[in-house]
C-alpha cells in the first residue's frame, strides 16, 4: 500500500533519511547550504562532489558536517595509489561518511583509498568512514565483464561498498551480497533523466537491493523541490514496506 505523502510533510524518519544522499551539484557554498538546509528534513547525506569541492574545498565537508548531515564526498579520487591514499586520508580526516574512489586501476589503488581514508579518520578520532568503489558510471552504458571486475576488486580491496547502477544491482549483490550499495541516475516516474544513460525510479532501485538512493535534479530543479522531496520520501517507505 502506498504510503502517505501528509505523513512525510514536515519531514521523513531516521530510517528514510539515511538512505538519501542529496546531490549539492553546485558551484558555490552558500548555494549549496540554503539547498541544504531547505530539503534536511528528508535527506540525511549530503554529496559534496567536483565541482562543489572544487569551488570550496574542504570547508564544503566541513559545512555540511557542522550542519548536521552525513558527507559522501564523491571526488571519484584516481591517480597513483600514493596519491591517492594521501588525498583519502585528507578526507578521512575531514569527517566524511563516504568516499568514492575509482575502481578502473584496480586493487592497489582502491586499497591505498580504503587504508587512506580509514588512517585519517583514525588520527582524528572520527569513526570509520565507508569507501565506495565506483564500478560503471550510470552515464555510461551497462558492461558486465567490467562490472563483474570491478566488485571483485572492491572485494579484494576491502571496500565496504560500491556506487553502481540500478539495472546494474543483481550481478553487484551475487557477487557482493553484504557491500552498501549507493545508486545515483534516480528519476522518479515522469522526470527527464538528463544525461543519465541507467536511471531508475526510487522504488525499482530499492527492490533491486539499493541502500543508499543518490538524488539531485529530481529534487533541486524540481518547480517546488520540498513537495518533491515529500514525494521521494513516501516512495522510499513504500518500497521499504
Amino acid at each position: 500500500m502506498p504510503a502517505d505523502k501528509s505523513e512525510f510533510s514536515d519531514g521523513a524518519p531516521e530510517v528514510i533519511r539515511s538512505r538519501l544522499a542529496l546531490a549539492l551539484d553546485v558551484d558555490d557554498i552558500v548555494t549549496a547550504r540554503r539547498i541544504a538546509h531547505a530539503l534536511q528534513p528528508w535527506f540525511g547525506v549530503a554529496k559534496v562532489g567536483l565541482e562543489l569541492f572544487s569551488a570550496a574545498g574542504p570547508e564544503a565537508v566541513e559545512a555540511m558536517i557542522g550542519d548536521g548531515f552525513e558527507v559522501f564526498a564523491d571526488l571519484k579520487l584516481l591517480d597513483i595509489p600514493t596519491t591517492v591514499n594521501k588525498a583519502a586520508r585528507v578526507m578521512g580526516s575531514l569527517g566524511v561518511s563516504y568516499l568514492t574512489v575509482h575502481t578502473r586501476a584496480g586493487v592497489d589503488h582502491l586499497r591505498a583509498g580504503v587504508e587512506g581514508v580509514a588512517d585519517g579518520a583514525s588520527a582524528a578520532g572520527l569513526p570509520a568512514p565507508t569507501s565506495l568503489g565506483i564500478t560503471v558510471l550510470t552515464s555510461e552504458q551497462a558492461d558486465l565483464v567490467a562490472l563483474e571486475q570491478r566488485v571483485g576488486f572492491v572485494l579484494d580491496a576491502g571496500c565496504g561498498g560500491l556506487v553502481c547502477s540500478a539495472s546494474d544491482l543483481s550481478t553487484v549483490r551475487a557477487i557482493a551480497p553484504n557491500v552498501v550499495t549507493v545508486v545515483p541516475g534516480i528519476r522518479p516516474a515522469g522526470v527527464g533523466v538528463d544525461d543519465q544513460a541507467r536511471p531508475a525510479t526510487p522504488t525499482s532501485a530499492i527492490a533491486s537491493g539499493a541502500d543508499v538512493l543518490v538524488i539531485g535534479r529530481a529534487v533541486t530543479r524540481a518547480e517546488d523541490p520540498i513537495s518533491a522531496a515529500i514525494s521521494i520520501a513516501a516512495e522510499v517507505a513504500s518500497a521499504l514496506g
